[in-house]
């Protein structure tokens, strides 16, 4: 199940966004051959060629996760593989970013394709972790781009144009797009239109876009409260602060389908929400929450002060700005569902109708808010999987079991895969 599930979710991964980076949101292709698109059949024959290596590279990461700003050595495998297929790299961009160029044959616009690399670090694992581990796709997300890239390079010789591939590091602490766009590799590229893709909660292999919609924003709080019963007082609060949500954390698969069910729904229970996470702790209380429509951060603002100040000597304090939400300019979504579905089959693609999901963010909103693109999500979730964003339970082996288990994987454990555990981010602050 693992093999045919890793095969299925890189397969049409790295040939449904290469088709969609080459057709670009404006319309206009930039991979061309005599003025028309590179043909599928020569993407899925390049495609074919590399499965292998994909599936073993993306193992290989998956074994050796590394958290937020700890990239160095999958910045280096990542560096490897683009430096061997011909493109131009450049490292330590923004930290242990990685920017690598392809030249097409003839001039034309520039592309660019964005991965995260860095895994969950073990205070955002669901119920704590030992380690860094890959629960949120980042080995899938950064395989599948190399991919695109290998494949796009085989091709170069019908690419008009450029494709600027933008590993980025620090994801998960929301501080890798911003460092990286800090070093202006947007301008000294010359990016008109920026691409990425997420795992997500979704049959395997099917597609959702996301137009006009994307994903929540972040605000924080801070909340201190005085007196004799400050301890008491912190906890009552956190309740009262945490009511202010209508959106809970699924709790079993079936809470899940409903959510994802709920975010394909127009005008649906996510067209409005409030995620609320509010954690006493001492005479403190720490909270972070997200909702949707993002101008609704001003009047969650409005609940928690109020609520805070209703306890004398209390101090609050907000950050100067919330962390923006994700918007996907509708139009570009709309011509890349287009394409996929005219490339892969209707039934590949599916539209989202809410920000999704509630319960995560997504620093990408840094490169929407300077240029058109598309965040698109790359279903990787096999029935029944758990919904949380969480370490796997492992199934009790037995002896001669376990054995033949570790054949399978080579590193002594059960090689889950990064999609089915945790392909949404349910947990992060």
């Amino acid at each position: 199940m693992e093999r045919a599930l890793a095969r299925r979710t890189l397969l049409a991964g790295a040939a449904g966004t290469g088709a969609g980076a080459m057709w670009g949101a404006s319309g206009r292709a930039v991979a061309v051959g005599r003025g028309q698109p590179v043909a599928q059949g020569a993407v899925d024959a390049e495609v074919a060629r590399l499965k292998r290596g994909l599936i073993e590279l993306r193992r290989d990461l998956h074994r050796h996760p590394e958290g937020p700003g700890q990239e160095q050595r999958t910045a280096g495998v990542v560096a490897r593989k683009l430096r061997a297929a011909g493109l131009a790299v450049t490292t330590g961009v923004g930290g242990h970013g990685v920017v690598a160029v392809l030249r097409g044959a003839r001039p034309g616009r520039t592309v660019a394709y964005r991965a995260d690399m860095d895994a969950v670090p073990p205070q955002d694992i669901v119920g704590g972790g030992p380690a860094p581990a890959h629960l949120c796709g980042h080995d899938v997300h950064t395989t599948v781009a190399l991919g695109v890239a290998q494949v796009l390079a085989r091709l170069r010789r019908h690419l008009a144009g450029t494709v600027v591939f933008l590993f980025q590091p620090a994801e998960e602490s929301l501080s890798g797009a911003r460092a990286l766009i800090g070093t202006g590799v947007l301008e000294r590229t010359r990016v008109a239109e920026i691409h990425a893709l997420h795992c997500g909660p979704f049959p395997v292999g099917r597609f959702a876009v996301t137009p006009g919609f994307g994903m929540p924003g972040q605000d924080k709080a801070e909340v201190t409260v005085s007196g004799p019963d400050a301890p008491d007082a912190a906890r009552r609060m956190a309740a009262e602060i945490g009511a202010l949500a209508t959106a809970a954390l699924p709790q079993t698969p079936a809470d899940l389908e409903r959510i994802v069910a709920d975010a394909q729904t127009p005008h649906g229970p996510l067209a409005e929400f409030v995620a609320v996470r509010a954690r006493a702790q001492e005479a403190k209380v720490t909270v972070s929450y997200r909702c949707w429509p993002p101008e609704r951060y001003l009047e969650v603002r409005q609940d928690i002060h109020r609520l805070a100040t209703s306890y004398p000597g209390a101090g609050l304090s907000f950050p100067t700005e919330p962390f923006p939400a994700m918007v996907c300019p509708e139009r570009d979504a709309r011509v890349l569902a287009h394409h996929l579905r005219r490339t892969l089959g209707r039934d590949a693609v599916t539209e989202l109708h809410a920000a999704f999901p509630p319960f995560s963010g997504e620093d990408f909103a840094l490169y929407l808010d300077r240029l058109p693109g598309t965040f698109t999500f790359l279903g990787v979730r096999a029935p029944g999987a758990p919904p949380h964003h969480q370490l796997p339970a492992l199934p009790r082996l037995r002896p001669g079991r376990a054995r033949h288990q570790r054949r399978r994987t080579g590193d002594g454990r059960l090689d889950r895969g990064a999609g089915p555990s945790g392909a949404w981010r349910v947990q992060r602050v």
